[in-house]
């Protein structure tokens, strides 16, 4: 016959088991594809050079990593760093840079900007699903954040039906 403190560690094992077989089920999580990622950047380029303005693009992929990027012929050496930073801030913040900026700009919410790598100008869009972001897309190089944001949205429309 078993003791209390025997079927007391029995069950515990039981259930422990039980728990950590659940617990190794596989994580998935949607991310962004090298074809998406190319499309992004084709967008973006495409309809900053309409505009007349010489760009770099960054995507950086669900993790905040870069994934795909292409400096522009004609871009200033920075523009590079700084795609890759925009696209890290709406992706870590789950917002454009541009609304990032309007949330910094209150002595309430500026020490954000203290977080490594993120940057309050506009240019920074992420990609989502849903309401979750799998990614994000940075421009830099147009006169000015808004005109950057444009083109990373322009982007983004490429791939319009396959983020549904």
């Amino acid at each position: 016959m078993k003791s209390g403190l025997q079927i007391v560690a029995s069950i515990a094992m039981a259930a422990f088991g039980a728990a950590s077989a659940h617990a190794q089920a596989p994580l998935t999580e949607k991310n962004v594809s090298m074809k998406m990622a190319h499309m992004i950047i084709d967008g973006a380029m495409e309809d900053c050079a309409k505009a007349g303005y010489k760009v770099s693009v960054v995507i950086v992929d669900n993790a905040g990593i870069v994934r795909a990027s292409l400096r522009g012929d004609g871009t200033s050496p920075h523009t590079m760093e700084f795609a890759r930073r925009k696209a890290y801030t709406a992706r870590t913040r789950n917002q454009t840079s541009l609304e990032f900026k309007a949330a910094t700009d209150t002595p309430a919410s500026a020490y954000l900007l203290q977080i490594p790598d993120v940057v309050a100008v506009g240019g920074g869009v992420p990609i989502k699903i849903g309401g979750v972001a799998i990614g994000a897309v940075g421009v830099s190089g147009a006169p000015g954040g808004e005109k950057d944001e444009v083109c990373a949205l322009a982007g983004i429309a490429k791939v319009a039906d396959q983020l549904k």
